[in-house]
């Protein structure tokens, strides 16, 4: 795999760099898929001689980037690289190359812009105790774009063309990858429509993107029980649109009452279907999970919810570790008689639920506490995705480096 540096004098200046200063389940086992990746080559078409060395020395140092890795948050963090990839009308997608990180030129009459053509999608890198660098089911990630990408009539990467990037943009930027721990570098590819338009059409030319950045826990409380608003008046999605896909409308779709919920000292917002408005639906940005008893149940993927790659994890391993796992319809009323509620997201992970506020009737879980089916779920998944317990059944890439 090669690296290819666009020369410097093709981009805007980058702004500087900015940034803020349990024990494994034994009884899941997973086996590493293992991707060699030759040594890097610089191709720096134009780039001066200064130019050329910081962006090798980047690539090749094995020293952390200078974080207060103890305090990281959720945030934006700029980093050394991304990549970007074109397509024309013809649907083919050029090989892309990896660049210095920095803004991007676009026409003011961009179908992303006017008609909101754009897909993104979100997988984590971890650093193993060895050094070593671990991505979480990115084929998933891969499968998800391009089913999203057919439904917004656009061009998609393949599936190797997707995974080949982000194994070189993760790599390209090793640096940020936290320390095992620490947290972990959260992965950004976009798509979209860069070309231009301006009847309501699908636009000209595509940009395939990735970014990274390092980050810590989605909600400041860290693994801690989130505190949850039941919204009626606003709806994230509803049937024949977009809900089933990760387009970017969808979530500039629940601002408005996350804001509002967020002033209330509220975590987050949990949707009601647009039909029934009883029936549940999603977190902002998670999937949702019920406990009673032996059996957890969580809504039926059927084009209104996101199939998030982290729900489709937690079913499996809960199933491997003996529970009943339902996907179906769950109303409001299931949801206040719960043993336990969580929230599943590549964000979060896994986030316990402590309470959940339903017009103006607020139902608590385990005396705030952590549950214990979230705990153990947690430290399953977590343990896998870190490299703490054998990958038998595939899920992890490991880039050797």
């Amino acid at each position: 795999m090669e690296l290819h540096l666009a020369s410097r004098s093709a981009l805007q200046a980058a702004p500087s760099l900015a940034g803020q200063r349990p024990p494994p389940s034994p009884s899941l086992c997973i086996r590493n898929h293992t991707f060699k990746v030759p040594p890097l080559s610089y191709k720096g078409r134009s780039l001066i001689g200064c130019q050329a060395s910081l962006a090798t020395n980047y690539m090749e140092t094995s020293e952390l980037a200078d974080l207060d890795w103890e305090n990281l948050g959720f945030g934006f963090i700029q980093t050394d690289f991304m990549y970007t990839a074109k397509c024309g009308e013809d649907g083919i997608f050029s090989k892309g190359e990896v660049v210095p990180f920095g803004p991007i030129a676009m026409s003011p009459s961009a179908g992303v812009l006017n008609y909101g053509q754009g897909l993104f999608e979100g997988l984590k890198a971890y650093r193993k105790k060895d050094g070593s660098i671990l991505l979480f089911r990115p084929e998933e990630n891969a499968i998800r774009m391009r089913n999203g990408a057919e439904r917004m009539c656009m061009p998609a990467p393949t599936i190797e063309h997707f995974l080949d990037a982000v194994k070189q943009v993760v790599l390209a930027n090793k640096r940020w990858v936290p320390p095992t721990g620490k947290g972990s570098l959260y992965i950004r590819p976009l798509l979209m429509g860069s070309g231009a338009v301006l009847g309501l059409a699908p636009a000209p030319e595509y940009t395939f993107m990735i970014f990274v950045s390092p980050v810590g826990n989605y909600f400041k409380e860290g693994l801690a029980p989130i505190n949850l608003i039941i919204e009626d008046n606003f709806h994230r999605a509803a049937p024949g649109g977009t809900g089933g896909v990760k387009t970017i409308g969808n979530y500039a779709s629940v601002l408005k009452a996350q804001k509002i919920a967020k002033e209330k000292g509220y975590s987050d917002v949990l949707y009601l279907d647009a039909v029934h408005n009883k029936y549940l639906e999603e977190v902002s940005s998670c999937n949702i999970f019920i406990v009673k008893g032996n059996v957890i149940s969580t809504p039926a993927i059927k084009g209104t919810i996101l199939p998030g790659i982290t729900r489709k994890s937690i079913v499996q391993v809960a199933q491997r570790n003996g529970f009943k796992v339902e996907e179906r319809l769950v109303s409001v009323d299931e949801l206040l008689e719960a043993d336990e509620v969580f929230c599943t997201g590549t964000a979060v992970v896994v986030s316990p639920v402590g309470s959940i506020t339903y017009l103006e009737n607020r139902v608590e879980y385990g005396n705030q506490g952590i549950g214990v089916v979230s705990q153990q779920l947690y430290t399953s998944l977590t343990s896998l995705q870190m490299g703490d317990v054998e990958d038998c059944m595939g899920w992890t890439v490991q880039l050797d480096q």
